[in-house]
């Protein structure tokens, strides 16, 4: 009696794990048929990820590249910059002292 009630079973897990293959009215072309498509379908999205995927490492290669050389021309302005505040500081106390004599 075990052996009886598992084959149901069997058939149900079958149905449950392939819903590809009975979506379309049952005949020899069909259950075929729907998994070439949906085997099809799969490999586009994947083909379509992969060059999604090709995309983004592209624009993020970009990206990096555009932050490397903001990041050294940031460092050469925080340079300058504090190059010209010091002169500018020199000139304060060069005319101070220019004031007071």
């Amino acid at each position: 009696m075990g052996d009886n009630t598992a084959v149901p079973a069997q058939t149900a897990l079958c149905i449950a794990l392939c819903p590809a293959l009975y979506w379309q009215p049952m005949n020899e072309a069909n259950p075929k048929s729907a998994v070439d498509l949906e085997l099809k379908r799969l490999e586009k999205r994947l083909e379509d990820l992969i060059v999604t995927v090709g995309q983004i490492k592209e624009e993020n290669r970009a990206l990096r590249q555009r932050q490397d050389t903001l990041t050294s021309e940031r460092a050469n302005l925080l340079q300058k910059n504090e190059q010209v505040r010091a002169r500018v500081e020199a000139m304060i106390g060069r005319l101070k002292s220019m004031e007071q004599a």
